[in-house]
């Protein structure tokens, strides 16, 4: 029996305290004993019932000096007291604290919590409007911000002054052309085919079943197969561009790069945008093929036509006012994805999280660019009459 009350006393004293009192207008929060997850810990019932009192304090205080042990526990209790004292504009001093506690405290405050809507988020209509205004004035200043960089970069890359790795350049041709082929014949070829159908349904009523030809080789040349080719390299060349500079970004290689005196625009950004922009018009060009090809497959195989008459169809109908605006249109929209692709990369936060949200970003913009891109060249096409 005496052992037994000896270990009920030893962990009666061991249990966590709190103690209360008043030192002129501030209120002590005395924490003792051993303060652990496993334990009976202390509410703030009283120490909000010393809140709410009478004479209400003018700050509140922490005296740990009787604390034997603890763990989170502590912080979870500190928490609540601070946000009951900041409920009700009480100011609150944690020099009393232990280091670490008090370190851990800041911490945690510095951390906003998730899932939870800050005041700025908030506010009036006009308000919202209004911060909407800013941020899309802050972006467009990024976004030409960036321009500015890149255009100056490449400058340098035209005078020969720019630093960057002739290997890297190579690879990234590569990696941009020929690895690309694969998709870029899959879709152009099947694009083709679904060309070729939709027109033969309508041509084949009024006997005009040959015309195929010249809708495929006409549509392909013209437009489709640089607008797809582009949404093609958006969504594999632009997302990669984005996690690769995104990921270098995390890892603090950029700042590495600025550190030892290259420009990162120059080592990274100038060397996609190069690639994207020599190997769309040649990407463009072989879709142009393949996209005949799957009409041809059509016409001759399907609509009974003669393989020389289609033939000849397509070369008479496709002439260079279709082949240059379709190759150049190819290169444009290399080139925005390319920018697109490097921008959301640089601009990427510094987690794993954020790459991934710019090449979702990369992605998107890439695409939306394409067309704006596709209906400016469309309407100049019909102001010229080209």
């Amino acid at each position: 029996m005496p052992a037994r009350r000896g270990a009920a006393d030893s962990e009666a004293r061991d249990l966590a305290k709190v103690s209360l009192h008043h030192e002129g207008d501030r209120l002590i929060v005395g924490l003792g004993g051993t303060w652990q997850m496993s334990g009976l810990l202390p509410g703030t019932t009283a120490v909000e019932a010393a809140l709410d009192g009478p004479a209400a304090p003018g700050g509140v205080h922490f005296d740990s000096a009787a604390i034997e042990g603890w763990d989170s526990s502590v912080l979870t209790f500190l928490m609540r007291v601070e946000d009951a004292a900041e409920d009700r504009s009480i100011p609150v001093d944690r020099a009393g604290l232990p280091d670490g506690v008090r370190r851990l405290v800041e911490l945690a405050r510095a951390v906003p919590e998730r899932g939870t809507r800050t005041e700025e988020s908030r506010g009036s209509p006009l308000t919202r409007v209004g911060r909407f205004g800013m941020s899309v004035y802050d972006g467009a200043l990024d976004e030409l911000e960036f321009l500015g960089e890149a255009a100056r970069a490449f400058g340098r890359f035209l005078q020969g002054k720019a630093r960057y790795r002739k290997s890297d350049l190579r690879l990234l041709i590569q990696q941009a052309g020929a690895d690309a082929l694969g998709i870029a014949s899959l879709v152009s070829l099947l694009f083709g085919l679904i060309l070729a159908f939709v027109g033969a349904v309508q041509l084949q009523q009024f006997g005009a079943a040959i015309y195929v030809a010249d809708l495929v080789g006409v549509g392909m040349v013209r437009d489709m197969a640089a607008f797809m080719t582009a949404i093609i390299v958006a969504g594999r060349s632009g997302a990669a561009y984005a996690a690769q500079i995104g990921t270098m970004k995390v890892t603090e290689e950029i700042d590495a790069l600025r550190t030892t005196g290259i420009s990162p625009m120059e080592f990274l950004v100038v060397p996609r945008v190069v690639a994207l922009v020599l190997m769309m018009p040649l990407l463009t060009v072989y879709a142009d093929l393949m996209g005949i090809l799957g009409g041809y497959m059509v016409g001759t195989g399907l609509l009974n036509l003669s393989p020389t008459a289609y033939v000849q169809q397509t070369i008479n109908a496709v002439n260079m006012t279709h082949f240059f605006p379709g190759v150049i249109k190819g290169t444009v929209y290399g080139l925005l994805v390319a920018l697109a692709g490097c921008k959301q990369g640089m601009a990427a936060g510094s987690s794993a999280s954020a790459v991934g949200d710019a090449a979702t970003r990369a992605v998107v913009n890439g695409v939306v660019a394409i067309i704006v891109a596709c209906g400016i060249a469309q309407v100049i096409s019909w102001v010229f009459g080209i």
